[in-house]
């Protein structure tokens, strides 16, 4: 059976060399690996903690590796970088037991030369802590790069957006390890029911402060092998995702549209809101994730959503214009609201990735437009914190399409912990150090009637 840092150097080696998600690839090898729940928790905190400190972990050892880490083989790379997070982040695991699970590692994967210098490169580091620290005299954005290891051209492009003090904190937040939340199907249960339910059964568990849908739930392991999850009670989702469907609002008989629903959870939270009466549609491009949204539907007892597999640019082309009372446009964006979920993503995104997607949004919003009816509403949502992607994009929007304004906040906005940030004539940016949640964007846009 392999060790958990084994498992660990190998997901970080198929993130290096194969370009593999990081979530993706730790789940398969924790599910093949027969690692114990406390070896499975050391893999999982090796792989993402590495993954997210990445260039802080090259900067630390460059000054220790003659030939420099762009050098080194990827396997000895990673194993570096591994061990060194270890050194720096990790308090529980003594720095000794750290060098020689290292130098094993190496021993079994190449060969004596590179054990030793793998040997050589920790040992030295153990002597001279104090080049494992940062300098004090850096400049605001490459000192943030280094501190909270974010690519330097996200931070300048964060604190020309927000400032340097919020372009920190969001750098900071997206190190922290994210909540567990669940969303309550409330076509079967009340959400006192279920927390009293879960706190009888022993679990850490509260009502969430931004959902009235949402609870938190600490240190109960994957939610998803509960019988809770099997027999349709919860559904796991983030707080700041679970404010879009309220955001729609859509009530029992309406027609509703989601233009890009995979894989199914805002489409599945729409369906409970109207308790299951009316008809959604529930769209996406790719053809294997159908079967994720229509999974989510009958595990969660749901019998209004349609599930259709179009290009969502050519939904007018499958749909009379005004065919919608509530049309939900998810779009693809640049995922910089998620980097705590998914640590992978600040190195994997470029700049010119943020202006392609923005072009993008851009024909995905006419598409949509076309399609809702008059007096009925259009909510644009994105998992981004990038203006441009947001707010911006609807100014631009609004600006096209004088026969749409702001939507006056839904009831159901009210009654959510982000009630008081709903503005009356602009949408709602969450940046994750808000609620320790997602970073998320919600604009609610009417058409008036004709």
């Amino acid at each position: 059976m392999p060790t958990a840092r084994e498992v660990a150097l190998d997901v970080l080696v198929a993130v290096e060399q194969e370009g593999a998600y990081s979530n993706l690839e730790l789940n398969r090898k924790l599910q093949q690996s027969g690692l114990a729940p406390s070896d499975a928790g050391l893999a999982t905190e090796l792989v993402y903690g590495t993954v997210a400190r990445r260039n802080t972990l090259d900067y630390f050892a460059a000054k220790f590796v003659a030939k420099g880490m762009d050098k080194l083989e990827a396997w000895v790379r990673c194993l570096l970088r591994m061990s060194v997070y270890q050194l720096v982040y990790l308090d529980r695991i003594p720095d000794h037991a750290v060098v020689s699970e290292a130098v094993s590692l190496a021993k079994r994967r190449g060969h004596q030369g590179i054990s030793g210098m793998v040997n050589g490169v920790l040992r030295s580091m153990l002597r001279q802590p104090e080049l494992l620290q940062i300098p004090d005299n850096l400049k605001p954005a490459e000192r943030i790069s280094l501190e909270h290891s974010h690519p330097r051209w996200l931070v300048k492009r964060w604190i020309a957006q927000f400032g340097e003090a919020t372009a920190e904190a969001i750098c900071r937040a997206n190190n922290e390890p994210p909540s567990v939340s669940v969303r309550v199907n409330t076509t079967m249960y009340t959400r006192k029911k279920l927390l009293e339910e879960m706190a009888a059964e022993g679990l850490q568990v509260e009502p969430s402060p931004l959902s009235p849908d949402g609870l938190i739930v600490r240190g109960a392991g994957n939610m998803a092998l509960t019988s809770w999850y099997r027999d349709g009670i919860i559904s796991i989702q983030d707080e700041s995702s679970m404010l879009v469907a309220r955001a729609v609002a859509p009530q029992p008989g309406m027609e509703v549209l989601d233009c890009c629903a995979a894989p199914g959870g805002k489409t599945t939270h729409m369906a409970e809101l109207m308790q299951d009466q009316g008809h959604i549609v529930a769209n996406d491009v790719h053809p294997h994730k159908q079967k994720l949204i229509e999974d989510q539907a009958e595990r969660l007892g749901l019998d209004s959503i349609e599930v259709i597999c179009e290009d969502a640019l050519k939904l007018n082309e499958v749909y009379r214009p005004g065919t919608f009372d509530r049309i939900l446009l998810d779009a693809p964006c640049s995922g910089f609201g998620v980097i705590r979920r998914k640590p992978d993503l600040r190195w994997s995104k470029r700049p010119e990735d943020v202006e392609e997607i923005a072009d993008l949004q851009k024909e995905l919003l006419e598409t949509a437009a076309s399609l809702v009816k008059p007096g009925g509403v259009l909510v644009y949502s994105t998992c981004t914190i990038e203006q441009n992607e947001n707010a911006g994009q609807v100014d631009r929007f609004l600006a096209a399409h004088p026969e749409f304004s702001w939507a006056e906040p839904a009831a159901e906005e009210r009654s959510s912990g982000a009630a008081d940030l709903w503005p009356a004539d602009a949408g709602l940016q969450i940046l994750p150090q808000d609620y320790h949640s997602d970073g998320f964007y919600i604009a609610r846009l009417r058409r008036r009637e004709d």
